[in-house]
């Protein structure tokens, strides 16, 4: 038997996202600077259940905890992985995002300072939510007299025991909760110091988030999502759901020559809802004015949507750009092509996953 040494078995660890219709599991490992894809996986709810993974139960976004830790396993059980050290993503829209300032203090002071305000930003008890913070601007000194910004997360306790039911259920080893966006500035952002506009187009949100020099500045949600833009398509032109997310993904909002394609009444349909989320991203700029991006990233399942990107540079005049978070990972060339389309909608899971790694 042939012994390794301790320093070159490569760290491995689990990044999971658990969307509303589908998990992603990704498996990475980690030796030196080395980062490589060692295996991916996902399942759909459908092919398990005739309900989604999540469910709104009392104006909250719930999770079906026996169904997800079942689809897990079987998503591993599939993909043959082993590893049991997992960070999960949570969801921006089950968590609260503000940002605030504070006058100059102490390490000291400053946990005591946050509760305070956070008492004035979180619309629930705080007995009821874990808090997590960072020092955006200015830095603490007992020295210089500098003001601070603080960016806060706030999460109710009722998702993190969810979680970690969840974990223990699945057989993982919980390390961490990450929520989304954390992830996706890992994956998609890495070391860029540009001021980036980030919109994720997610299957049951947009969540709109701007970075400053790595640092995450701002983020908020809204109610516009892909799965909205396949169902605006289903009622729109009378098909099911199936054949209006294949309309979706095959027209978007591509212009046509010929006025009977199925391409005009598909960007017929879409185009006022794309329009919401401009508009919206838009008065999101606005109150942070003092901040303009140099570029903007498009991510999410809805990423590809032909024409999307295209369309986004006409509204905002700004370089549009999609990112593929496998780039910077190992993985073996026969499949660059397939990780290429796959990207967008794995970037979660694959910044969660990295953090497992640091």
């Amino acid at each position: 038997m042939i012994w390794m040494p301790l320093e070159i078995i490569p760290k491995k660890a689990l990044g999971i996202d658990i969307g509303t219709s589908s998990i992603k599991v990704v498996e990475l490992s980690r030796r030196g600077e080395r980062r490589k894809l060692e295996n991916y996986g996902e399942i759909a709810s459908q092919v398990l259940y005739e309900r989604p993974f999540r469910t709104f139960e009392k104006s909250s976004l719930l999770l079906s905890t026996q169904d997800i830790s079942r689809a897990i396993k079987a998503v591993l059980e599939e993909a043959k992985i082993r590893t049991k050290r997992v960070i999960f993503s949570i969801p921006d829209f089950s968590t609260f995002f503000t940002s605030f300032d504070l006058p100059p203090m102490t390490k000291e002071e400053l946990p005591q300072a946050i509760r305070y305000e956070a008492s004035h930003y979180v619309p629930i008890p705080l007995a009821e939510v874990t808090l997590d913070w960072q020092v955006i601007e200015g830095h603490i000194s007992n020295q210089e007299k500098v003001g601070l910004k603080i960016l806060l997360v706030a999460v109710p306790n009722e998702v993190i025991n969810q979680y970690k039911e969840i974990s223990k259920l699945s057989g993982l080893k919980l390390l961490a909760l990450e929520a989304e966006v954390f992830g996706l500035l890992r994956s998609l952002i890495g070391e860029q110091k540009e001021t980036i506009l980030l919109i994720d187009i997610g299957a049951q949100s947009t969540t709109c988030s701007i970075v400053e020099k790595k640092v995450l500045k701002m983020s908020y949600s809204f109610d516009m999502s892909g799965n909205e833009l396949t169902e605006v398509i289903s009622k729109g032109m009378g098909v099911d759901y199936k054949t209006a997310e294949s309309l979706k993904e095959k027209y978007g909002i591509l212009s046509s020559t010929s006025q009977e394609s199925p391409a005009v009444d598909v960007k017929q349909i879409l185009i006022p809802l794309i329009d919401v989320i401009i508009k919206e991203t838009e008065r999101i700029l606005r109150s942070f004015n003092q901040i303009v991006p140099q570029k903007i990233i498009i991510a999410g399942a809805s990423a590809f949507l032909p024409g999307l990107k295209e369309y986004f540079q006409d509204c905002f005049k700004k370089e549009v750009i999609t990112t593929n978070p496998f780039s910077n990972l190992f993985f073996p060339p026969i499949l660059e092509t397939i990780l290429k389309e796959m990207g967008p909608a794995y970037a979660i899971a694959i910044g969660v996953a990295l953090r497992g790694l640091e």
